[in-house]
């Protein structure tokens, strides 16, 4: 019986984990949301580098005390609200806990942003997903 309880408990808790999605399904998704499908290879290359395509990621404190947040890890002192009330530019003008989310509007609007001001460069794992990349053609 107590086994029982706690597989119940674990199966109401597993929403909590968020999503981890793979690089096909990111892909789609993105393309449904209507991102051009020549940025879909770099798109996926920096989730699988920041995130490893898991959308409630909050990476450790970088050295200017911000965190960064979601599939993207996108950075709470530029892009969105911390839950901490710390100052923050917000430039998407919205809350870090809405990059957590399974649902990743969001955060693709916010990446978006973020790539039109600063470039693919303002990723630090850019440097990956700079040169040749696999085609996300069998995505489709």
């Amino acid at each position: 019986m107590k086994a029982f309880i706690v597989l119940v408990a674990l199966a109401l808790a597993a929403p909590a984990f968020g999503r981890t999605m793979d690089r096909c399904s990111l892909a789609r998704e993105m393309s449904n949301l209507g991102v051009p499908r020549d940025q879909l290879a770099r798109w996926t290359c920096i989730a699988e580098h920041e995130s490893s395509y898991r959308t409630h990621v909050v990476g450790p404190t970088n050295y200017n005390g911000s965190n960064d947040y979601g599939i993207f890890q996108i950075n709470d002192y530029y892009w969105c609200a911390p839950p901490s009330g710390r100052f923050s530019y917000n430039e998407c003008g919205l809350s870090c806990n809405a990059l957590l989310t399974d649902d990743i509007t969001n955060s693709v609007r916010c990446a978006q942003k973020v790539l039109s001001q600063q470039g693919w460069s303002a990723w630090s794992t850019w440097h990956y997903c700079s040169g040749w990349l696999p085609s996300i053609d069998s995505c489709f």
